[in-house]
């Protein structure tokens, strides 16, 4: 008996889905860094005093962050068109361990122990999914309902 093993293969990523992966950590930590440090610059605004709020756009850190933080939503969105949710979120957690770094180095935060325990268990959960398949197919699909993907 001759079984093809192909539907029973995991979905596999191709370096160019783990680059899009990748620019979503960076492009996601980049753009908050970018604009933490130009929020800080500006100092604390009010949301009720619009003008204050257009006027933080003027300081380049700001302007820079926004810009880092479309390429994520841009990134984001590709991701999510070829892996589920519940596979991006984690495998893009390793922003968070490239957040602390970039709050220690370069914006010159304090990161507690108990920060880092946290970093500690997020990198943990991203090695536990990294483990399965970017898409999962339901098993029990609800009658009448069409997969968005078979009309791309």
């Amino acid at each position: 008996m001759n079984i093809d093993p192909s539907p029973y293969r995991k979905p596999a990523l191709t370096l160019r889905k783990y680059l899009v992966i990748l620019s979503v950590a960076l492009f996601g930590s980049f753009g908050d860094a970018f604009l933490a440090r130009g929020m800080k610059h500006v100092g604390s605004i009010d949301i009720h005093h619009v003008v204050n709020v257009f006027s933080a756009l003027a300081n380049p850190f700001v302007l820079v962050g926004i810009v880092c933080l479309l390429a994520f939503m841009s990134s984001y969105m590709t991701a999510l068109s070829f892996a589920d949710l519940s596979y991006v979120m984690p495998a893009t957690a390793i922003s968070y361990v490239v957040m602390t770094l970039l709050s220690i180095f370069w914006l010159h935060e304090y990161v507690s122990p108990q920060r880092w325990a946290g970093v500690a268990f997020i990198v943990i959960g991203v090695g536990l999914v990294a483990g399965g398949p970017p898409r999962t197919e339901d098993p029990h699909p609800v009658s009448g309902s069409q997969d968005v993907r078979e009309h791309v």
